[in-house]
């Protein structure tokens, strides 16, 4: 079965500094039909003015990834990481028993855009954990990067879960094919661009899950990148 997510269907929060679409529910967006899909609990497309940010705040016990479409992102946390997370690199923050943290536009005369993805952890109370790479490389050469893994394999980054995530950059008329499994689901956001997922249409900001199919076949209608999750 597939479903779609429509961009315009997203939450969406106008804070000024801040302009967010949130996927499911989030802070004041709340809807009961999109709180989750297996253990990935959020994907917000965040938008940052320069110079702005969020202060010093909690998490525990929850994978967050954040991945950067354009501009810089500024982060520090209590476990002593300082570090700029730039295009086409991923950053993994394992909240665990907690941890605290901020991140900041780190351009001042730019916006920020940005990717800030949770994904709900298989054990509880682990130590916090950090990781970063960039994978920009790999990106302009491959059709399909794996970039997150349950452990960290092939110079994928390692989270507390049982979940895959891919980032897919196709030309115009590139099509690839996705193994999801007999046992798998997915998630796929498009970043930018138009594809085709199994002959559904989707344009920026739109997404589609994919539950009891085996295999996506997804072809750009034009240059175009998405995010993609295998899911138990």
């Amino acid at each position: 079965m597939l479903t779609i997510r429509r961009s315009n269907d997203r939450g969406n929060a106008e804070h000024g500094w801040l302009k967010s679409r949130h996927t499911f529910s989030f802070a004041e967006y709340y809807d009961p039909e999109h709180m989750h899909f297996g253990p990935l609990r959020v994907i917000n497309e965040d938008r940052i003015s320069g110079g702005s940010g969020f202060d010093t705040h909690p998490h525990r016990d929850m994978e967050i990834i954040s991945y950067v479409v354009s501009g810089g992102l500024q982060h520090r946390d209590s476990m002593g990481n300082v570090a700029v997370i730039k295009p086409g690199e991923v950053q993994r923050m394992s909240a665990g028993t907690g941890v605290m943290h901020s991140e900041y536009n780190d351009e001042e005369g730019k916006e920020t855009h940005f990717f800030q993805i949770w994904i709900m952890p298989k054990v509880r109370g682990v130590q916090p954990g950090y990781g970063q790479k960039s994978f920009e490389t790999e990106l302009n050469t491959q059709k399909l990067v794996h970039v997150i893994s349950p452990d960290g394999k092939d110079g994928t980054i390692g989270i507390h879960q049982d979940a895959d995530m891919y980032i897919s950059r196709l030309k115009k008329s590139e099509s690839l094919d996705f193994n999801i499994g007999d046992e798998r689901r997915m998630w796929l956001q498009v970043v930018k661009g138009s594809v085709q997922v199994n002959g559904e249409k989707l344009e920026t900001g739109d997404a589609i899950a994919a539950t009891d199919v085996a295999v996506a076949n997804i072809k750009a209608s034009e240059d175009s990148e998405m995010i993609l999750f295998k899911l138990p």
